[in-house]
């Protein structure tokens, strides 16, 4: 997408939101909130193009709220003026006639702030027809499966106080796996906002190198404890369990927290764990459902020890508690891992006899208030002996609390980061990713 056109989209978006402050009754108030994006999807199968498309697409939201009552409606937003209005103006009388009849919501938050901001991020990303040349060319000879997503992707928020906030990012991400003839795969990632060749290559370089350790026999494990090497990708996949149902304040007080025993001092981390939001990167949009803006950056886990929550404003009047611009469901949005003092070359040498482990799935909570997670390796996962690489293993399932391999068996994260994106594309594609270090951990859990 030119400029040209998401100034189009930007001055629609404008006149949309002056003309509901012209036409809201003196009791009303609302928000409107705003998805949209020109994306290529290009899905790739045994190194050849199995479906590519162009979506353009865009929808607004609108909540009406009046009386403590408050309802929404979802309608397309085109750009082209008179269309949207229409819809538009469809649904704010749909409301109004729905309002009465909806119960009182007692911790309904109305517009209140004044923060207005404005981010456009345009990318060097590749053009739609480069698209194919450029992922292919590595990987011809490979059994390459994959999907490409790329092109803007806009959010945009506005209310009935005068808040408005137009973020638009330019940026692509490419979810692929490479297999070999026994089904064993190596599974990577590759994002951001500038296409880079050297950076892509050197990617694919090393899936390659571990393709051919993958075609040895694999070795058969018994259950037991582990010394474990956690790949960047891993270690994201353990961190996304912390936004269902760990570091939201409503999580907390409702008792359905995974952190519950830090935040009662009952239990800590250890020391050379820190997490924080940092929102420095500019690949998601810093405002909230409600127009709030969070910090640039927000410690939750500070060595070991729990020191903030992500609170929305909702939660905060529920519980009296400060609200910190989380959003609505008070997840992680630009989640990052401090480093640790392990470099690349240390990694075989001090994990010396145990697992390499570059992906997990399925995980979930066996046991929330333990802070109990379960879930399976896959993709190129390895036994190690005296620092040499032996053979690729089968899948493992493991069970254990983040009390322990982020507690006292954590031995180190690595001192580099890898950004591991979101590559969601349900009804949307979505933004953001995790920046994490690799880590290394003493006798990890595997059940069967």
């Amino acid at each position: 997408m030119k400029i040209e056109e998401i100034s189009t989209l930007e001055v629609g978006f404008n006149q949309l939101l002056e003309t509901l402050l012209i036409k809201k009754l003196e009791n009303e108030q609302f928000t409107i909130k705003v998805s949209s994006e020109r994306s290529q999807f290009t899905r790739f199968n045994q190194a050849k193009v199995r479906q590519t498309g162009y979506v353009s697409d865009g929808w607004i939201e609108l909540t009406l709220m009046t009386d403590q009552r408050t309802s929404f409606r979802q309608f397309p937003f085109t750009g082209n003026w008179d269309k949207d209005w229409q819809s538009a103006y469809q649904a704010l009388q749909e409301l109004r006639d729905e309002l009465p009849l909806l119960p009182v919501d007692p911790y309904l938050v109305l517009p209140t702030g004044t923060n207005t901001s404005r981010e456009i991020h345009i990318g060097n990303i590749l053009a739609t027809e480069a698209v194919v040349a450029n992922v292919l060319e590595q990987v011809r000879e490979l059994d390459f499966t994959g999907i490409y997503a790329g092109g803007v992707v806009i959010r945009a928020y506005g209310d009935s106080n005068g808040q408005k906030h137009w973020f638009a990012t330019d940026s692509f991400t490419l979810d692929y796996s490479l297999f070999i003839d026994s089904g064993q795969a190596v599974k990577g990632t590759f994002a951001g906002s500038d296409w880079n060749v050297e950076v892509y290559t050197a990617k694919v370089s090393e899936a390659k190198q571990q393709l051919k350790l993958l075609s040895s026999p694999t070795k058969e494990l018994p259950k037991g404890q582990y010394k474990t090497y956690f790949a960047p990708a891993a270690v994201a996949d353990l961190l996304t369990m912390l936004s269902w149902g760990a570091v939201s304040e409503a999580d907390i007080q409702q008792g359905n927290s995974a952190l519950a025993m830090l935040s009662r001092k009952d239990k800590q981390l250890s020391p050379l764990f820190s997490l924080q939001e940092n929102f420095g990167r500019g690949l998601v949009p810093r405002f909230n459902e409600l127009g709030e803006i969070a910090a640039p950056e927000l410690s939750i886990i500070d060595k070991g020890i729990l020191v903030n929550t992500l609170i929305n404003s909702r939660t905060a009047k529920e519980y009296q508690k400060t609200a910190n611009g989380a959003n609505s469901s008070e997840t992680l949005r630009a989640p990052e891992i401090i480093p640790g003092n392990l470099t690349y070359e240390q990694i075989l040498p001090s994990l010396d006899t145990g697992l390499y482990v570059s992906n997990l799935h399925y995980l979930n909570w066996s046991d929330r208030p333990t802070g109990r997670i379960t879930g399976m390796t896959r993709y190129a996962c390895f036994w190690i002996e005296k620092g040499e690489i032996i053979a690729p293993i089968e899948n493992l399932r493991f069970d254990e609390s983040l009390y322990r391999f982020w507690g006292e068996n954590l031995i180190d994260f690595t001192n580099f980061q890898e950004f591991i994106p979101e590559v969601g594309t349900y009804e949307r594609r979505q933004l953001g990713g995790s920046l994490v270090p690799g880590m290394l951990v003493n006798n990890f859990t595997y059940t069967l």
